[in-house]
Order: structure tokens, then C-alpha cells, then sequence
């Protein structure tokens, strides 16, 4: 039987702030579902950081920076992302004239500020601490498209509105569909994360039998907008909504800050006595996949990730015989009709008695 190939997009965290429990959440959601999609599927992983980093938000920040005259070098990772509320609180974003210099540079030759070098390096330590994969933090790895090959592609399937030549911005124009028109190029030539994420994934799509749409619920308009497009030139798409993790009932966004205390590294240092590694990384994708699940019912809650290391190292300890048919079989229960395993599905069969599920066999191939 021909393996389906699967395309895994989910949304790229941009490198100027730490990572907080929603950013954890994501990457372990993502890190699941590529994972066991790969025990039954030809899959790739796409998130490029290169891609996104001449967003406005990233270049405005690294011009910040050099404003402020700043050593990276000399910074933690919450110092950086101090900067960066500070950058986000200014009244005028700098105009796209201060950071056409910056874009070319990164167009040319993948080129990152070192405050934000100085960030992805510092992720890479979370990954390995959290047993995820590594898609290529620190990889150059520019789109497939230019933004005029977008901007092409787009017009020839009556999907652009340019405005250009009379000043104007340019629009994604999906109104056939019933989608309001959505602002991609401002005027000036700055493309926004939308026209970003087409210029990765357009050129993509044709090539896999499905490809998994992942994000939350802030990016929901511009990624039901994006699944048409995608689906317009021949792509078969799947979204995946996975909510952000409120912090005393609330969930904020990171440009905001109030992530102190819940740091990838706080959150280590709460669990670092409550188990071994593969119960750690065990734990923490029982917590943030099974008990908290897509939704945003429950706030985060260290007494909470901290049961879920201990029960996670009780059922690494069991000795349970494997069913027969063993990883495959809850693998497959827990994809249904797609192409694509489902984490909170096979996340949360480790909990339950059905079907004595294998667990250490799935933590070593799926879990840590």
C-alpha cells in the first residue's frame, strides 16, 4: 500500500519573545502529530523561521534593537522579550522605509538579527529539554516563492485585488467565496504573515495528498481564507484549531508580556524532582495534549503538569504485556478516516484502561 504524503504547517513563533505555556502547548500539539504521522505516512515538517522574519513585527523589532544599541550577547531570554513589549508599546511603528534594509538582507542571504540568533539558540536548549523534534530552528530556509510569484499565481486564479499602481495596498480576494477582502502588501511593499505563509506553502500544497493547517483561535479568519486559496490551486487542506493556554483565567497575547514564572524553563524547574526525562516529556504532553485538550477550559496549573510527570512515570514503569497489534492499532483508532494521527485522541488513550495501550512502546516512538 502507497504511504499518503503529509504536509504539517503550523503557525511559526516568531524568535523575539520567550516561550510561554501556549507556545509549549503548540509545539508539543505539533510535535505529537508529526511524530505518529510518520509511523504510518511520508511527512514533512515545514516551519520556517526565515520565512516569516520579514514580517513587520519582526523587522520593526530588530530595528529597535539596534536603536537601543543593545548587546544580545549579554541577554536572558525574558530580557529580550522585555525589549520586545517595549518595542510594541511605542505610539508609530516605524515606517517600511527603516526596514526595507533589514528585508533585503534577510531575502538575500536568510541573514537574522543577533538578538533573535541569540533567541533561536536558546529555543534549540528547550527542544532538546522537551524532546521535541527539531523542524530547523536555525535553518535558512526561504519560501518557495517569491512575493511577485505570489502576487502572479494569485491573479491568474482571480484571487488578487492590487491596488498599486494607484497607491493602494494589495488584497486577497476571496469574495466569491463570501470572504471579506484581507489586506496582504501595504502600500509601501510590506507583505504581512498571510502573504508570508503563502509564499511558503502555495508552492507546496499540489504535492501532498494533505496538508495540516495548525493555529489558534486569533488566526482563525485568516486561515479559513488561507485553506481556500490552498485548496483553489489544488491542495487538499485540514485545519487544526488548538487554543492558547490562559494564565490566571486569562490569555494574553506575548507582545503584552506576563510571562514571568511561566517560562519553558520555570516550567522545567517545577517538574525537574518529579521524574526522569522520558517522564518529564511524557508528563508534559499528558498535560498539555490530554488534560488540557484543544479548548481553553482550564487555566494553567503547575500542581497540575506536576501529577501529570509522576502518573506519567507510573505508567513508564508498568509492566504491561503489549497487545499484538500493539502501536499501530491506537494509531490508527486514533486517525479515523485521515491521513493524519490525532494527538488529543492518542494522547488521552494512555490514560484510559481500554485496550491496554502500549505505553512505553508509544513514548518511545511517539511521546519522548
Amino acid at each position: 500500500m502507497t504511504r499518503p504524503r503529509v504536509l504539517i504547517a503550523p503557525v511559526t513563533v516568531t524568535p523575539t519573545k520567550p516561550l510561554t505555556p501556549s507556545h509549549v502547548k503548540g509545539l508539543l500539539w505539533v510535535d505529537v502529530l508529526y511524530r505518529a504521522t510518520a509511523l504510518v505516512a511520508d511527512v514533512d515538517y515545514r516551519y520556517s523561521v526565515t520565512t516569516y522574519n520579514v514580517t513587520a513585527q519582526t523587522l520593526g523589532f530588530w530595528a529597535y534593537m539596534d536603536a537601543e544599541r543593545v548587546d544580545p550577547e549579554s541577554l536572558t531570554e525574558e530580557a529580550i522579550g522585555e525589549h520586545y513589549v517595549r518595542f510594541q508599546a511605542r505610539a508609530e511603528p516605524p515606517s517600511y522605509d527603516v526596514l526595507r534594509p533589514y528585508a533585503e538582507r534577510v531575502e538575500a542571504t536568510g541573514w537574522v538579527h543577533p538578538a533573535s540568533a541569540r533567541m533561536l539558540r536558546i529555543w534549540a536548549g528547550h527542544y532538546e529539554a522537551l524532546g521535541l523534534h527539531d523542524p530547523g530552528l536555525t535553518a535558512v530556509a526561504p519560501p518557495g516563492l517569491g512575493l511577485a510569484g505570489v502576487l502572479s499565481l494569485l491573479t491568474a486564479h482571480g484571487l488578487c485585488l492590487d491596488l498599486r499602481d494607484d497607491g493602494g495596498p494589495v488584497y486577497l480576494d476571496a469574495t466569491r467565496f463570501g470572504i471579506p477582502l484581507r489586506k496582504i502588501v501595504s502600500a509601501e511593499g510590506q507583505p504581512n504573515y498571510l502573504a508570508c505563509t503563502l509564499r511558503d506553502l502555495l508552492p507546496l500544497a499540489q504535492s501532498y495528498d494533505r496538508v495540516v493547517l495548525l493555529y489558534d483561535r486569533e488566526l482563525h479568519e485568516d486561515y479559513v481564507l488561507l485553506s481556500k486559496v490552498l485548496e483553489v490551486v489544488g491542495g487538499v487542506v485540514s485545519r487544526e484549531v488548538v487554543e492558547r493556554v490562559p494564565i490566571n483565567g486569562t490569555v494574553r497575547s506575548s507582545r503584552y508580556g506576563g510571562w514571568s514564572g511561566h517560562t519553558v524553563a520555570d516550567l522545567l524547574d517545577a517538574v525537574r524532582d518529579a521524574g526522569d526525562t522520558d517522564a518529564i516529556r511524557l508528563g508534559l504532553r499528558l498535560y498539555f495534549i490530554a488534560v488540557l485538550g484543544r479548548g481553553v477550559q482550564q487555566s494553567f496549573r503547575k500542581d497540575l503538569l506536576r501529577q501529570s510527570v509522576v502518573r506519567a512515570g507510573r505508567l513508564l514503569a508498568a509492566d504491561r504485556p503489549c497487545d499484538p497489534v500493539g502501536v499501530d492499532r491506537v494509531l490508527r483508532r486514533s486517525m479515523g478516516s485521515l491521513e493524519y494521527a490525532d494527538p488529543y485522541r492518542l494522547t488521552s488513550a494512555l490514560l484510559g484502561r481500554r485496550g491496554n495501550p502500549p505505553v512505553r512502546d508509544l513514548a518511545r516512538a511517539v511521546f519522548c
